[in-house]
């Protein structure tokens, strides 16, 4: 590397590093850099603006972009439309008999609805919202109550549809499909080692226990429970299945989300319509921010190939060790190390062409290693300082973070357990993909 290109990777990497360090938005943090490093590389200011500028263009003309607003404009109406609260309803039929009840409907609701949705933060904020006060009148922890809500919610990250895989989608030029299948086995394992942990809570606090004799739910109870949940759970199927069978592109298929979703809530009238504009405003905000960040994007990926920076790292960490289990190792400590600092979507825009490459010249599959680092963006987000599920699950319960945090590690470490697991039993992400031919 000569020593103009080496001052511009310093410059890159140590400018995004003190920005998130001293507490500047993401995107500053990630474009003023790029941009200086842009200036050093070219040598001139009027040239480097000019790059500047098309390359945040470049970064967010994409098509399939455009399946963002829409899911997240979905989110929106599941969240005000009152599907949380029919969504409780059946996970509430489907945990109840488990140990600690509750806080295993809280699991199962937030997975349901984080799938629907996918959104992990409005999950947590809907489903704590509903369930955090019958959890405190049956002397559930406050602090534990917060946790569960906290560490189930970014299942729905993982399950499909996941703004989360489309971001990804972009950067490595995979199949979003292919992506979206991923995400199901890894998501499932969430919600299955979330249920674990609170039944071992169960056991070392019976008071939480359902009393014998608690009346079981009659069949026709059962149905009534299912049939006012099932619609907003087909959603799940008109979406994916019209993705799988072709009738629809990922992008239309947001569109039909939107569709749906408006259209049951006029039909089943929880819809208020003069809450629209405040539901459009909202998703406008964030998806302005994303759109931001993947646009700057644009300018990091030019500097880091103009640096040859994602190269150097594939030479650095193969000429350290062509073991990719050590690898995979080194990567998913520096991903976790990341999430505890910066948001699932600028996180993916940074590490992804830094560590595919690595990944891709050892034989690991691009779609693998997607489920691989959603999941680990998923710890992320149950992990202060930034972990965006964890404020506001506490927030919602009413408790100091502090206290949240003792009673979160337990789920913490069983996930990073899980987190192994997706690493290196690629067949729980991969089967279903490929079992669909969206592998080629």
């Amino acid at each position: 590397m000569d020593p103009i290109t080496l001052i511009a990777a310093v410059v890159l990497i140590a400018g995004i590093a003190i920005g998130i360090a001293i507490g500047l938005p993401v995107a500053v943090a990630m474009g003023l850099p790029s941009a200086i490093a842009i200036f050093i590389l070219l040598g001139e200011w009027d040239g480097a603006t000019f790059t500047a500028a098309q390359k945040i263009f470049q970064g967010s003309n994409s098509f399939s972009l455009l399946a963002i607003p829409f899911f997240i404009l979905a989110g929106g109406l599941m969240n005000t439309g009152g599907i949380a609260a029919r969504l409780i309803d059946l996970a509430q039929v489907v945990a109840g008999r488990l140990p600690a009840s509750l806080a295993q409907t809280t699991v199962v609701a937030n997975t349901m609805f984080g799938a629907v949705s996918g959104a992990s933060v409005a999950s947590a904020a809907a489903i704590g919202t509903v369930l955090t006060p019958r959890m405190r009148q049956e002397k559930y922890d406050p602090a534990f109550s917060a946790a569960v809500n906290a560490a189930s919610s970014p299942a729905g990250m993982l399950i499909p549809p996941s703004n989360t895989f489309i971001v990804y989608s972009l950067v490595s030029s995979t199949s979003i499909g292919a992506l979206f299948m991923a995400g199901v086995g890894p998501g499932l394992l969430w919600a299955v080692v979330c249920v674990t942990v609170v039944a071992l809570y169960a056991r070392k606090h019976p008071e939480l226990r359902m009393p014998k004799g608690t009346p079981r739910p009659t069949f026709g109870q059962t149905m009534i429970v299912f049939l006012k949940a099932l619609p907003a759970l087909l959603m799940i199927f008109v979406v994916i299945g019209g993705i799988l069978s072709g009738f629809f592109t990922a992008t239309e298929s947001a569109v039909i989300a939107v569709l749906y979703c408006f259209i049951l809530g006029l039909i089943q009238r929880t819809l208020p319509v003069r809450e629209l504009p405040k539901i459009i405003l909202e998703a406008s905000k964030v998806t302005g921010i994303i759109m931001l960040l993947i646009g700057v994007s644009g300018i990091l990926g030019y500097v880091l190939a103009f640096a040859r920076i994602p190269q150097l790292v594939t030479e650095g960490l193969l000429g350290f060790t062509d073991n990719v289990v050590v690898v995979l190792i080194i990567i998913m400590i520096v991903l976790l190390l990341a999430g505890t600092v910066m948001d699932p979507t600028p996180a993916i825009l940074i590490f992804t062409p830094i560590f595919l490459p690595v990944v891709t010249a050892m034989g690991v599959s691009p779609i693998h290693f997607g489920a691989m680092m959603v999941f680990n963006m998923c710890l992320g987000n149950i992990s202060p300082p930034i972990g965006n599920n964890l404020f506001v699950a506490a927030r919602v319960g009413n408790v100091r973070i502090e206290k949240v945090i003792t009673r979160l590690w337990p789920f913490f470490w069983a996930l990073v357990v899980g987190l192994f697991i997706v690493a290196f039993v690629p067949a729980l992400s991969m089967w279903l993909p490929e079992t669909l031919g969206l592998i080629r």
